[in-house]
């Protein structure tokens, strides 16, 4: 019966919006494929083909901290077949950078978000650090001897290695990788010792023994592994770094086709199949309006405005 009512809202709706979509959809993704936000969108982009009727393509397109793929959709015409699929990066860069190729406020607008999760602080195995207090030790043993690596500057994981270093006065450096695939091939073959990484991409790993979770750089345990505890119950106060992926299109983009996105977005995130699917890699499914994804953009916008200064976080 929903799956009737929601075919219903999007036959009405397309006779309103000159029967959007008349043609594939293409989903930009600013990293490369395999991390948290290119298997959400992928988790994302088949169901939601089935709802409107048309391809939902995954087009990858890392670098410069996503930079690349922000611009290239915010410079696209506002017709609802280019669109965003992100993270918290893009509201990071907008202090990040210090002329950043768009504006969030102004250039996008919000969709829904999809679903959300966290990173999760895990080492190599190999590492002899079994806790969050024992890395911090071995840290201040070794000052600048520990690498940590992350998707690239700008993203989640380079602010939460940040922040970690803000909140524990340790000296490790920063390693930024193509996305999210490379920096995790670099802490399994131990070329970095440490990494902010979503559940999602490194699931497995942690279930084979090849990489150790240490803490969640979140508010609450993640419900993939309900053992490892926060940042906060580990010992370390302020590094909470929580993670959405959400869809945004170009501004001025018709209300009709947000509106239809949108719908398409909450239905896929809340079926029944595509929950447990999500429970299974450690995120939780959202599908916000875009009114209240607008307000969530703000508060990123300003909340990192605040962190990114204080945490000396810079673009490299």
């Amino acid at each position: 019966m929903m799956r009737i009512l929601v075919l219903m809202f999007f036959l009405c709706a397309n006779a309103h919006a000159q029967q959007f979509p008349a043609r594939p959809i293409h989903l930009v993704v600013g990293f490369t494929p395999g991390g948290g936000v290119d298997i959400n969108a992928r988790l994302l982009s088949s169901r939601l083909s089935e709802l409107v009727g048309q391809p939902v393509i995954v087009e990858n397109k890392p670098g410069a901290g996503t930079n690349i793929a922000n611009e290239y959709v915010a410079k696209s015409a506002p017709d609802g077949y280019t669109l965003l699929f992100t993270s918290p990066a893009i509201a990071i860069n907008m202090s990040l950078y210090r002329h950043p190729p768009y504006d969030l406020l102004r250039d996008f607008t919000g969709v829904s978000v999809f679903s959300d999760s966290t990173n999760l602080l895990v080492v190599p195995a190999s590492l002899p650090a079994k806790s969050v207090q024992e890395l911090i030790a071995l840290a201040r043993d070794k000052p600048g001897a520990l690498n940590f690596s992350s998707a690239g500057s700008g993203t989640t994981q380079h602010l939460a290695g940040e922040l970690f270093k803000l909140r524990t006065g340790i000296n490790i450096v920063h390693v930024p990788y193509r996305g999210s695939a490379p920096s995790i091939t670099a802490l399994l073959s131990g070329e970095v010792q440490l990494s902010f990484v979503n559940p999602l991409a490194i699931g497995s790993h942690v279930k084979s023994g090849r990489l150790r979770a240490l803490a969640v750089a979140g508010p609450r345990r993640a419900a993939l592994m309900p053992e490892v505890p926060t940042m906060k119950e580990a010992g370390v106060e302020g590094v909470e770094v929580p993670l959405w992926f959400g869809m945004l299109a170009p501004a001025a983009t018709p209300r009709e086709a947000i509106a239809i996105l949108a719908s398409g977005v909450a239905h896929v995130a809340h079926d029944p199949d595509m929950r447990k699917r999500l429970a299974e890699q450690g995120a939780e499914p959202v599908g916000s309006t875009p009114e209240e994804f607008a307000r969530l953009l703000r508060e990123e916008v300003a909340k990192w405005a605040e962190v990114v200064p204080a945490s000396g976080a810079k673009a490299d």
